[in-house]
């Protein structure tokens, strides 16, 4: 193809690309004045209107907390969205004028060669017209080339005058993005130029309220359990391993406690990476062997079941000595009344946000849990619930916030089956899964600190995750 004919054909291709660019882009313009703000998904039985709502969850061995917030309806919340949405769309109209004004240069340059080439044809058509007068004197090889050219160059004509008519199109439809933004700009100032501002600002707010709040929010349900991550594997197939809920965050001892009798050997570890490597820091002999793996260390000192008995120790790490002892009275020991897998776990010792406890059971309450607030100092029994699930038949327990949740076995398929609030002392029935990924838990026990459980399960070292629920009431509810 000649020189001529390929500066028209990159004509035509320039021409299809503002034809496609047109099909595709031009409807949306046509719908901007009805663009509708997109409505948030429902959450199910969550109502905004008793106040913020959090799920708190620590996502990471680090125990850092997670939250996602449904916050009380505010009026004026709609109005902010519609200010946002209507900031971008304004934005987007401003995008696609600079891009047309970018088009339109284009275009008038294009439409300068096109009128330069339509001259050079009709010229053309005219001395083919005086060549074909003159045709006589020619010879007839010179006249075939010229009708062949001339063949190729007058369909060109008609897309011509097309590509003269997009050009008018493109620069109306310029003007009339001109107009559209000078209107949503007048829309704009009539709603408040500084609404998006005011939210951004709003939101900023919101977050330094959220995280003073999480720092005082300890509390909630357990809604759900996920993990497990498997720490270590190590020890005999019963346990228990443990960190100190009322440490520093730089405090990460850990504590580490193989089998659940015949033992007094506690293994210190400075960190989860010293634990996991197996770099003791130190070891304590204990001056009693133990009964069971539901040990607790709370704030410094290791209080386990003395074995053969129903006596509760007191060991202190740093002082290296009994600091206290008590007999807790009418709890069953020595498998009278454990959980499903036996192993002396008839008493249970945890701690959760509010202070420490034993879950055990009496021929009093015929067998079924008894739940007791323990003072951490001198071990007495400062109040006590009775409640209706029998002992053997709970697979481990652990306490979140006050409220004691019991699985329903050790086994695979366990799951929190009940729970016991010792703040309305009622109970409900619970249906929440985890995953037993090793076939046998002899030690489940929940920090407060790291919102996780600590889990022996048949061997190996492992945690589950937690999400609790909780209800923030604002300054308006009462």
């Amino acid at each position: 193809m000649s020189p001529p004919l390929l500066k028209l054909g990159a004509v035509l291709s320039t021409m299809a690309m503002i034809s496609n660019w047109m099909s595709q882009t031009l409807p949306s313009l046509v719908g901007l004045n009805t663009t509708r703000l997109s409505t948030p998904d429902t959450l199910t039985q969550i109502s905004p209107k008793e106040g913020w709502q959090v799920y708190s969850s620590a996502q990471d061995p680090d125990g850092r907390c997670i939250c996602t917030v449904v916050a009380p309806e505010q009026n004026l919340c709609s109005r902010d969205a519609k200010s946002r949405q209507l900031r971008q769309l304004l934005e987007k109209v401003q995008n696609m004028s600079q891009s047309i004004e970018v088009l339109n240069l284009r275009t008038q340059r294009d439409f300068q060669y096109v009128l330069k080439m339509e001259t050079q044809m009709k010229g053309l058509k005219a001395k083919f017209r005086q060549i074909e007068d003159d045709r006589k004197t020619l010879m007839t090889k010179h006249f075939q080339e010229l009708k062949e050219k001339m063949d190729e160059l007058l369909p060109l004509i008609p897309v011509l005058e097309q590509y003269k008519t997009d050009a008018k199109l493109i620069t109306q439809f310029k003007e009339e993005i001109r107009n559209l933004s000078a209107v949503l700009t007048g829309i704009q100032e009539e709603i408040g130029a500084y609404d998006y501002e005011e939210l951004h600002q709003r939101v900023l707010n919101l977050e330094t309220r959220l995280r003073d709040c999480m720092k005082k929010l300890t509390c909630g349900k357990l809604m759900k359990i996920t993990g497990p991550i498997t720490v270590k594997t190590s020890g005999t197939r019963f346990g228990a391993w443990m960190t100190d809920p009322l440490a520093s965050e730089k405090n990460n001892r850990v504590w580490y406690m193989d089998s659940y009798t015949n033992n007094k050997i506690v293994r210190e570890y400075k960190s989860i990476a010293d634990f996991v490597s197996g770099a003791e820091s130190r070891t304590y002999n204990l001056p009693f062997k133990w009964a069971g793996t539901n040990h607790v260390v709370y704030n410094g000192s290791l209080y386990f079941n003395k074995y053969q008995s129903n006596i509760i120790i007191k060991y202190s790490f740093d002082m290296g000595r009994v600091l206290a002892q008590r007999s807790l009275e009418y709890a069953g020991f020595h498998n009278v009344y454990p959980y499903t897998w036996g192993g002396f776990s008839d008493i249970d010792l945890m701690a959760d946000e509010i202070g420490l406890w034993a879950v055990y059971a009496t021929n009093q309450n015929a067998g079924n849990i008894v739940i007791s607030q323990l003072n951490q100092d001198t071990l007495e029994v400062m109040k006590s619930w009775s409640t209706g699930y029998p002992k053997r038949s709970a697979g481990e327990s652990f306490m979140i916030c006050g409220t004691l949740y019991v699985t329903n076995s050790h086994l695979t398929g366990a799951k929190v089956y009940y729970s016991y609030s010792t703040k309305t002392s009622t109970y409900e029935y619970t249906d929440i899964p985890f995953h037993n990924q090793y076939f046998h838990i002899s030690m489940l026990d929940y920090n407060a600190r790291d919102r996780a459980l600590y889990a022996w399960n048949n061997g190996h070292q492992v945690l589950f995750n937690v999400t609790l629920f909780h209800i923030i009431k604002t300054e308006d509810d009462t």
